[in-house]
């Protein structure tokens, strides 16, 4: 993994140290963008077998989140890091605590998988698939980003989740008609609703690493801020409004 600090440590242990807790972060983001490939595949081919060993699974993620988060601990005691490499370790801690509750929802997906839906209610199992390859599109996007702290890459996939939430928002409705024409149908189409709603979240989640990329390399908090201030923040031109908005 390259190295993203300008400057060497007087110890190189602890640049190594670094190293080693972005390679495992990288090792939990792989992990993540498996389960969430694995789930919409399951979907997709109704399998069962996958699915439950996406919910077997899942107790990884929540192992790798402990051992990173108990190696930044023993870093900031050890190393008493400042200015970039403080940030670095806060990205990491925010960063590894929104993967693991990908990994969750990841999981509430695949469980639709043990379903059966009738040929009427395929229809929004594929605009489930369509959603779901936006939002995988964007994990991986902004993994990507956080391997080489990417401040272009790591903007690109913040404005991303615009084509997703609208997705999103298409689905729902779609949803909401369908229950209202066929009341009988209700509790097997709220669990595609609830796997949209996972899917919305995970690109939302997305959508903080990349802003926690953007803290890291630019050193301002970009959370909650306008379209127009975190565009002039990583030097880009204000972004057009979107004639749907």
């Amino acid at each position: 993994m390259d190295k993203i600090n300008t400057s060497r440590h007087i110890s190189g242990k602890f640049n190594d140290e670094l190293d080693a807790v972005r390679t495992q972060v990288m090792n939990m983001g792989g992990l993540v963008e498996q389960q969430l490939r694995d789930s919409l595949l399951a979907i997709e081919n109704s399998d069962h077998d996958l699915a439950e060993q996406i919910l077997q699974r899942d107790y990884k993620i929540n192992a790798l989140e402990v051992q990173i988060d108990e190696a930044c601990v023993q870093i900031i005691a050890k190393r008493q890091p400042a200015a970039s490499d403080l940030r670095l370790i806060i990205a990491i801690f925010k960063t590894i605590a929104d993967l693991e509750r990908m990994g969750d929802e990841a999981e509430r997906i695949a469980r639709v998988a043990l379903e059966s839906f009738n040929n009427d209610q395929q229809q929004f199992l594929v605009s489930l698939e369509n959603l779901g390859q936006q939002v995988l599109a964007m994990l991986r996007g902004v993994l990507d980003a956080f391997a080489r702290m990417d401040l272009d890459a790591a903007y690109e996939v913040h404005q991303m989740d615009a084509q997703a939430d609208r997705q999103y928002e298409g689905l729902t409705r779609q949803l909401m008609t369908y229950m209202m024409e066929d009341p009988r149908g209700i509790p097997k189409v709220m669990n595609v609703l609830w796997s949209a709603r996972s899917l919305e979240r995970i690109g939302d989640r997305c959508q903080n690493i990349a802003e926690y990329i953007i803290f890291f390399v630019k050193g301002k908090d970009v959370r909650h801020v306008s379209p127009e201030s975190m565009a002039r923040t990583v030097g880009r031109s204000a972004p057009e409004a979107d004639p749907k908005d």
